[in-house]
């Protein structure tokens, strides 16, 4: 049998003398001869050189072998041209013992050198490097070459007529015959499949392939099989993943500034890529954000777990639950690294008598339990200063760690171990300014009895960061009080110190009774910059207080009237005692900072017993919600004003946050509560001197009426000397007014916009000394100024009684 597809092979036959015998239709469509013009004739002529016969003649008969001969000849078409053909001759033998030969020749030209010399093809392929294997249509093994045999570590008679499956179970076969299917079916290659596995080869350590697919059909197109080519491309393949490893390292666990979720986010990216068992133990110092203790950590024996990852659910083989202490030996692999910050590896535990392990009846409880078999401890280093210490473990997988696993796993680490440094400054940051902010923030809201307030604040949450976010309530002249809400750009201690700064600047505006609209025109003053000076962009940035939002509202119990007014700040909602929600037609004005734009005021009457609910806007943008929806939802949880406010406050936050807030939250609710005729006494008076001893006998009645009859001196001395000085520098009609509160209110108002001014008397001066002894007996004073002219108004004081 010829070595070669006998398909397109010209055959003849040649008797002792060389003449032909026998020749096929093949042989005709080759030469071109007829059988007719060849048969009994010489062979040789067919030659182009005559020569060539004696010499493949004298070879043959020389080598009288049953494999035959091969060589190459020049013979000559019937057209004339030359053809170099590859002539095989094998001795044959008739029953007559009469020798002939049988020759068989191919076109050199039209043929293909491998079909020429198969073996020498096979040769090749199977000395190739490359793993190379052929499997029938059924989808077994006909043929592999050696180096897929070593590839593989399966002998070869081992894999004849078996599938993919029963000889590699240990990798995807489903998957890989799925693509020989495919390739068999429709005829298309598939270049650099990639799995992994195991294979007899190599049984501990799992390797990657990339393999090539490609259908083989014959000359008819009839499906023969299909061939598929393997690569190890292991080094490749963990070299890719390593780079993986490395940017989500880097990246992941950056993405929060919290110690805890950045440390579960290095124990997640561990496992499985890594280890089947991870763990992150730090010191409690930095769980709380304190500088971590320079130099090595001897006398530390306990950690706390701060994250862990086990490819089972729950993490069954872990001795201790997040947020558990950790303890461990001196001797073990944690206390050295704790000691000197070096990692440490043991590719087989060493559960020996002389081993670590028996010293710890915890974790050698664990490493039987679940055969836990490979170790690295990785110390988690910042800035020179250890952290705490990472474990990852195997005992699922069955390949150790090796050395370039440490060296993988130490990078993972120190990319992980800057971020968690980062958010141990933030915590420690963030809890700076959250317990700055408390302190800045008032401890107890101080009303009288026509207001009833409640408040909440909830700061941003570990990736927020505190924020400016502030409110207050300011008693006023006249029993009225002052509520004010604001918002400022920035989170941090700069922007909870600013927060301070205007609270402070507010209060000390509202000291001088402005209305709301001429409070926020001089807060956007003390914002801007001083005059002639220009800020950079980087300093506008910086300067917590720019684009700053403030709401501020001023309710009066004797009028019912309330006014306010916002710059660029959320309204206000008003709730009626029948629980009808609406947000007031304020217009917005412009946030503070920008200077020279307008703010307007606009005043309310509100009834008894409503409620007003003073926000910032991170209680409406709440979970990325849309601020008109916010309002939607902030109306339909006020719409039950009849709870108590501490209970409602609270309601409002459960609905409105669904769980920290990514902006600081603050909220404000107060019911208002008006002054009726009996804690309120008004009278106008003449613009007359007899008037003053008239204004002084009202003002006792009225007080022995309130059974404050310890006040009436003193009252009788502020309500002469105010009604005397009303009558000497004002004109128009006068009027007193007597206000019952813990410290009742004596008020008196005229027509006149200036102001009286306090100043101490000489001993010769007959006059001068009423507004000197106002101050010395009243608890404090003041002016306000009213559209019609302006109110000098007076707390009376028992103590100076």
């Amino acid at each position: 049998m010829p070595p070669f597809d006998l398909m397109g092979v010209a055959i003849a036959a040649v008797d002792a003398k060389g003449r032909v015998v026998s020749w096929t239709r093949t042989a005709e469509a080759v030469l071109g001869y007829p059988t007719a013009e060849v048969l009994n004739r010489p062979v040789a002529r067919l030659l182009m050189d005559e020569r060539d016969a004696a010499r493949v003649v004298a070879t043959v008969r020389g080598r009288e072998t049953p494999e035959g001969w091969f060589g190459l000849v020049d013979v000559r078409h019937r057209d004339g041209h030359p053809l170099r053909l590859g002539l095989w001759i094998w001795p044959l033998d008739d029953p007559r013992g009469e020798h002939g030969w049988l020759l068989a020749a191919i076109d050199i030209g039209r043929t293909p050198w491998w079909e020429v010399n198969r073996s020498m093809l096979e040769r090749f392929l199977d000395s190739s490097p490359v793993g190379m294997a052929v499997m029938s249509p059924d989808l077994r093994y006909v043929w592999l070459n050696d180096a897929l045999e070593r590839t593989g570590g399966v002998p070869r008679e081992q894999r004849f007529g078996k599938r993919f499956g029963e000889v590699l179970p240990r990798l995807d076969a489903e998957k890989i015959e799925g693509q020989m299917r495919e390739v068999l079916e429709t005829g298309q290659p598939v270049i650099d499949f990639e799995y992994r596995g195991y294979t007899p080869a190599d049984p501990h350590r799992e390797h990657a392939y990339s393999t090539s697919f490609f259908r083989l059909d014959d000359t008819y197109g009839r499906v023969l099989g299909v061939c598929y080519m393997v690569v190890d491309v292991t080094d490749r393949w963990r070299a890719r993943e390593r780079l993986a490893l490395l940017n989500e390292a880097g990246a992941r666990t950056g993405s929060t500034l919290d110690v805890g979720r950045t440390a579960q986010e290095l124990a997640e990216i561990g496992v499985p890529r890594l280890a089947d068992f991870a763990a992150v133990d730090l010191l409690d110092t930095v769980l709380r954000g304190d500088a971590p203790r320079a130099g090595p950590l001897l006398d530390i024996r306990q950690l706390r777990r701060a994250g862990q990852k086990s490819v089972l659910e729950g993490c069954p083989e872990s001795i201790a639950a997040t947020g558990e202490t950790v303890n461990f030996a001196p001797s073990s692999p944690w206390g050295r690294c704790l000691a000197d910050g070096t990692s440490y590896l043991e590719p087989v535990l060493d559960t020996g008598p002389d081993g670590w392990i028996t010293e710890d009846e915890t974790r050698s409880a664990s490493l039987r339990r679940f055969g836990l078999r490979s170790l690295m401890v990785i110390a988690i280093r910042a800035r020179g200063n250890v952290l705490g210490v990472a474990t990852f473990i195997r005992w699922q997988r069955p390949d150790p760690f090796e050395q370039d696993d440490l060296l993988l796993a130490e990078e993972v680490v120190a990319r992980a171990a800057v971020n968690i440094d980062n958010a141990r400054q933030f915590t420690r940051e963030h809890s700076t300014a959250l317990a700055l902010q408390r302190d800045l923030l008032p401890q107890k809201l101080i009303t009288r009895t026509t207001l009833e307030v409640a408040s909440r604040y909830m700061p941003a949450g570990a990736t927020g960061g505190v924020g400016g976010d502030w409110f207050d309530v300011i008693p006023l002249s006249g029993a009225r009080a002052a509520l004010v809400v604001g918002d400022l750009v920035g989170h941090g201690i700069n922007a909870a110190a600013s927060m301070g700064r205007f609270r402070t600047a507010v209060r000390t505006l509202a000291d001088m009774d402005l209305p709301p609209d001429e409070l926020l025109a001089h807060l956007d003053d003390l914002v801007l910059p001083p005059a002639g000076e220009e800020l950079t962009e980087e300093d506008a940035q910086a300067s917590a207080g720019v684009g700053a939002t403030c709401l501020y509202v001023v309710y009066d119990p004797v009028t019912r009237k309330c006014a306010m007014a916002r710059a660029g700040h959320p309204p206000p909602a008003i709730v009626s005692p029948e629980g009808t929600v609406s947000f007031p037609p304020l217009p917005a004005g412009p946030p503070l900072g920008l200077g020279g734009m307008p703010f307007e005021s606009v005043e309310f009457e509100l009834a008894e017993g409503s409620l007003l609910a003073l926000y910032t806007d991170g209680l409406l943008e709440a979970n990325g919600r849309d601020p008109e929806a916010g309002l939607a939802q902030l109306r339909s949880v006020l719409s039950h004003p009849d709870q108590p406010l501490e209970e409602l406050s609270g309601v409002v936050l459960d609905t409105m946050l669904s769980g920290p807030p990514d902006d600081d939250v603050a909220l404000l609710l107060a019911r208002t509560h008006a002054l009726g005729a009996d804690h309120v006494a008004s009278w106008g008076l003449p613009s007359d001197p007899a008037v003053v001893a008239e204004a002084r006998v009202l003002a006792t009645r009225c007080l022995e009426g309130w059974g404050l009859e310890d006040l009436v001196f003193t009252a009788e001395v502020i309500v002469s000397e105010l009604v005397t000085n009303a009558i000497r520098y004002a004109s128009g009609p006068i009027q007193l007014r007597l206000i019952r509160q813990a410290s009742p209110i004596c008020e008196v108002s005229d027509s006149s916009s200036t102001s009286p001014r306090l100043r101490h008397a000489r001993t010769t001066d007959e006059g001068g000394r009423g507004l000197f002894l106002v101050a010395q007996l009243s608890r404090r004073w003041g002016t306000r100024y009213t559209p019609d002219g302006k109110i000098i108004w007076a707390e009376l004081s028992r103590n100076a009684a």
